[in-house]
C-alpha cells in the first residue's frame, strides 16, 4: 500500500451516528463587501447540527467567504452571524473564542509549521488553546493519525510529506481540537490528480462514520454527492438553489444551477 493510500475501509453510509438535532449555524441578513464589490449580500443560510452541507457555484460566488466568516479570519459588514445558539457577531472578543474553539478548518494551503514534527503539529493546539496535558494530546493525535493512515510518519517533518499525507496532516490537527463543526475549503486544489482521491476517502470516512457537522467549498461533484445531506448553489453572493445531493446534481431547477453542472461535470 503507498503512502497516499488511505489505511481505512469505507464504512457504510448508513452507519453513521445520529446526529444531534436543531440548527447550528445561522447567518441572518449578512452582507460582505470588499471595496465597491459585494460578495455576500443580505445571506440568510443556516446548517443543522450533524449535517454535512456543500456549496458548489463558480469562483467568486462568495463560498469561501462564508467559511472566512465562520473563521473569523473576516468580518461581515453587516449582518449577524450565531453559532450554537450564540452570538458569533457581533459579539465580546471573549465570547468569539470560546465558540471558535469549537470550530476547525482545513484550507487550501496545508498551513503546517514547518519547524515542527507531525506530532507536535497536531498537539500543539489542543495543549496551547484547550490546555490539555501533553500525554493526552499526543494520544489522541496517534489515534487521529491512524485515523488519516499516516501513524507511521508522526516524527517526520513537512518537508519529508508528499502533499497529499500534509493535508491529511491538516484534517488530522483540525479533529484534535474535536470541534463541533469541520469547515472544509477547496482542500483538494493545491494537490497533485494523483493524490486527490486518498485524501478523500479520509474526507468520506470522517463525514460516514461521525456526527461532526460539516461544511465544504469544492469543485469535487462526486464528492459533494457522496458525502452532502444538503447542496447549496451560490451565485453573486446568493443561494439560489438548495436540494438534497440526489436532486440537485440530477434534476436542478435553475438555469443557472444547469448551466454551472453542465461546465464542471
Amino acid at each position: 500500500m503507498s503512502a497516499d493510500t488511505p489505511l481505512m475501509k469505507q464504512p457504510d453510509a448508513h452507519s453513521r451516528p445520529q446526529a444531534a438535532s436543531g440548527e447550528l449555524i445561522r447567518l441572518e441578513k449578512v452582507t460582505k463587501r470588499f471595496g465597491d464589490h459585494t460578495v455576500l449580500d443580505r445571506l440568510d443560510f443556516s446548517v443543522d447540527a450533524g449535517r454535512h452541507v456543500t456549496l458548489i457555484g463558480p469562483s467568486g460566488s462568495g463560498k469561501t467567504t462564508i467559511l472566512r466568516l465562520l473563521m473569523t479570519l473576516t468580518k461581515p459588514d453587516e449582518g449577524t452571524i450565531t453559532v450554537g445558539g450564540q452570538r458569533l457577531y457581533p459579539a465580546p472578543e471573549k465570547q468569539v473564542r470560546e465558540i471558535r474553539k469549537n470550530i476547525g478548518m482545513v484550507f487550501q494551503q496545508f498551513n503546517l509549521f514547518p519547524n515542527m514534527k507531525v506530532l507536535q503539529n497536531i498537539t500543539e493546539a489542543p495543549v496551547t488553546v484547550l490546555g490539555l496535558s501533553k500525554d493526552e494530546a499526543e494520544e489522541r493525535a496517534r489515534e487521529l493519525l491512524d485515523l488519516v493512515g499516516l501513524s507511521d510518519h508522526l516524527d517526520k517533518y513537512p518537508s519529508q510529506l508528499s502533499g497529499g499525507q500534509q493535508q491529511r496532516v491538516a484534517i488530522a490537527r483540525a479533529l484534535a481540537m474535536r470541534p463541533q463543526v469541520l469547515l472544509l475549503d477547496e482542500v483538494t486544489s493545491a494537490l497533485d490528480p494523483e493524490l486527490v482521491a486518498g485524501v478523500l476517502d479520509v474526507l468520506r470516512d470522517i463525514a460516514h462514520s461521525t456526527d461532526i457537522t460539516m461544511l465544504c467549498v469544492t469543485h469535487e461533484m462526486s464528492f459533494a454527492r457522496d458525502i452532502s445531506d444538503r447542496v447549496l448553489m451560490f451565485d453573486s453572493g446568493h443561494v439560489i438553489e438548495a436540494a438534497p445531493p440526489e436532486k440537485i446534481f440530477s434534476e436542478p431547477e435553475h438555469t443557472r444551477t444547469r448551466e454551472f453542472l453542465s461546465a464542471v461535470l
